[in-house]
């Protein structure tokens, strides 16, 4: 059994596309096995929803009368990157707003982010650098997504294809971008979704690559680039799947389409800020193969346990565990039985993947074949003081 992606989207426009979930999708192989499953399937549709702090959005505002050329800039006390055209800016969602009394506690880029995709007015602030093309030397006023060109998140590292459980073998509690960390292995945390989440169900990164069209934040999105810390060479198990952090993605998509259903501001006690967003990528069905890697269980899927008490860039680690075991809501650790919790929704991972899917049951959304691959070689290099 074999199909090409455009005969799938033929399907999808005549509407008769079998489309499932990744849950659905695993319950079917279980039931029936790979190659029947193979038989019934025509697209596989991933998701998850969980933080992306390596995340932000460009905006252009458009020519103010005198021009301004910005050099710095505040967006609800925020502030924001100036350094491109003379009013580009770009807004990262870790940055956090100047302590001011009319910035609220707790606030960063991301929770500007997604006011702005909300619909709200926030305001903004302009200091210019005059010459004889701009001549205005600063600007104030109100903004909202409506009254701004273009308004898009372009975020260098999305989608961890696997990540790592945080615990703490420490006497203090520890704030980490896990959240806090009990003291006395008093919890564990893990921040992927498991077996659903996109990248688990194409480990080699087969069918998704640059140009790969997505369900980006509830608009359309799509695969920008390699992510940053993109490590693909991370050691595997047999089923292909790693057993760390490894592949990541790059996205871009508008932020005007985006809803505040699936794009939230957060805040990580005494950490700082970052954003929540949805994110569903379907797998074209083109072969029995994309079945048998997308009928991967939660059991068959490992994450390291790493001690944060230990304040290094190579902590202790506490062997692996499965996420079918983290899911649980209790892991075994030198003896000790701790209570887990996961930083993604899964609730809200299976809802960006069920919508993706209504889509395209509807024929709204058609899939692409990427136009270049991602790279399978990519090393991790740590940063380390050097005298050249």
């Amino acid at each position: 059994m074999s199909q090409e992606i455009a005969e799938i989207n033929n399907k999808i426009k005549a509407g008769k596309a079998k489309v499932l979930t990744a849950s659905e999708l695993k319950l079917l192989v279980a039931n029936v096995g790979v190659s029947q499953a193979a038989r019934q399937v025509d697209v596989i549709v991933t998701g998850t929803f969980e933080p992306m702090e390596s995340s932000g959005a460009i905006i252009n505002l458009g020519h103010t009368d005198p021009p301004i050329k910005i050099r710095s800039c505040w967006i609800d006390n925020v502030p924001a990157y100036a350094g491109f055209g003379a009013v580009d800016i770009y807004l990262g969602v870790t940055q956090e707003a100047e302590i001011s009394d009319e910035s609220p506690q707790n606030h960063g880029g991301g929770h500007v982010i997604a006011d702005l995709i909300a619909g709200k007015t926030v305001p903004f602030k302009a200091i210019g650098h005059p010459n004889d093309c701009y001549p205005r030397a600063n600007f104030e006023t109100l903004i909202n997504k409506e009254s701004i060109n273009q308004f898009y998140l372009f975020n260098p590292r999305n989608l961890y294809q696997n990540f790592i459980v945080g615990v703490n073998g420490g006497e203090e509690t520890l704030y980490t971008y896990l959240g806090p960390l009990q003291p006395r292995l008093g919890n564990a945390v893990y921040s992927n979704p498991g077996a659903i989440s996109p990248l688990w169900n194409d480990p080699d990164l087969q069918l998704i690559g640059i140009g790969t069209r997505i369900f980006m934040g509830g608009g359309i999105g799509y695969v920008a680039w390699e992510g940053t810390q993109h490590f693909p060479l991370q050691k595997r198990l047999e089923n292909r799947t790693p057993i760390g952090p490894a592949a990541t993605l790059a996205l871009i998509g508008d932020a005007k389409q985006m809803t505040s259903e699936w794009v939230r501001g957060c805040y990580f006690r005494n950490y700082g800020a970052s954003l929540m967003m949805g994110v569903a990528i379907p797998l074209p069905v083109i072969d029995e193969e994309v079945v048998a890697r997308a009928a991967v269980m939660d059991d068959q899927i490992v994450a390291p346990v790493i001690d944060f008490s230990i304040p290094r860039r190579v902590r202790p680690i506490f062997g692996s565990v499965s996420y079918a075991q983290l899911k649980s809501g209790k892991i075994a650790i030198a003896g000790t039985t701790v209570r887990t919790a996961p930083l993604a929704s899964l609730h809200m991972s299976e809802g960006a993947a069920k919508t993706l899917k209504n889509w395209i049951v509807r024929g709204d959304f058609t899939l692409t074949e990427p136009v270049a691959m991602l790279p399978s070689d990519r090393t991790f290099l740590p940063q380390d003081v050097r005298g050249f």
